[in-house]
């Protein structure tokens, strides 16, 4: 895996395949194929064929949907 300075930046409109997704994602193979087994992030598998393809924009949408808000402090609740 690439360190995170090397990773270019998602591109909504490119079309990834599982390896190139978890290159992007810094994250195993096997991650990325449970992520997709799950329905956490969206692909496509055209009948037929073995590769699945992944959109730059359904990685961006995972990314986004798995976001950590920050938590408010009480203090800052009860202002």
């Amino acid at each position: 895996m690439n360190s995170h300075e090397n990773r270019p930046p998602i591109e909504p409109l490119r079309v990834y395949s599982r390896e190139e997704a978890a290159e992007v994602l810094n994250v195993s193979l096997s991650t990325v194929k449970r992520l997709i087994a799950s329905g956490q992030v969206r692909a496509s598998q055209p009948t037929g064929m073995r590769r699945v393809f992944i959109t730059g924009q359904a990685l961006l949408e995972f990314l986004e949907a798995t976001e950590l808000k920050p938590n408010k402090s009480k203090k800052d609740a009860s202002s």
